[in-house]
């Protein structure tokens, strides 16, 4: 019988799915919905204050995702070393994992820069107002190319981690690894 790898496995999907989800309803709703305050003194404030509340959470919930990951990478290792297309698509999700991360990184320094102005007129939390200081609208210019960044990489990680799923079904690791191992005795012949 195959081992199981539930609790990791949740982990992991659990993990990414708060970390998308988060970044993505940050986006559109966190910075959106700064606009809608009638003070735009008041706008980079409240943007600020929504991240500033999520970050510890968004923090647990990447923390979560990679601990699950490192976990089920290591519970198939076999198979990403035996079956065909395992292992290009584990480099391609590890490429992708750590370009989130670091864009994850480099929008949580932003956003610490952003919540030193925050008393900036701006339009919402990531576009500025004519009026906005040019440091900061720069800032804001970043933030708001890092917000679409981060759903894009996490939900690319996302379909690759529906890949890996369908690549653990019985007939694909059959199919794999008897293509695996004709690559191989070709290779040596």
């Amino acid at each position: 019988m195959p081992e199981r790898n539930t609790l990791v496995r949740t982990m992991h999907d659990v993990g990414l799915a708060a970390w998308f989800g988060g970044s993505l309803a940050g986006a559109v709703a966190v910075n959106g919905a700064a606009a809608d305050l009638p003070d735009p003194a008041m706008r980079l404030k409240m943007a600020n204050a929504g991240w500033a509340r999520w970050s510890p959470v968004n923090a647990a919930s990447i923390g979560t995702h990679l601990i699950g990951g490192a976990a089920l990478l290591r519970a198939n290792r076999g198979r990403v070393g035996r079956q065909r297309g395992v292992a290009a698509m584990t480099v391609t999700k590890l490429v992708l994992t750590g370009a989130a991360l670091a864009v994850t990184a480099y929008s949580g320094a932003l956003g610490k820069k952003l919540s030193k102005a925050d008393d900036a007129v701006v339009e919402d939390g990531t576009t500025p107002a004519r009026s906005t200081p040019p440091d900061v609208a720069h800032v804001q210019q970043q933030l708001g190319i890092c917000q679409w960044l981060i759903p894009a990489l996490t939900g690319g990680m996302s379909v690759l981690t529906a890949l890996a799923g369908e690549q653990q079904r019985p007939d694909q690791q059959l199919a794999g690894g008897i293509a695996k191992r004709r690559r191989w005795l070709r290779a040596t012949t």
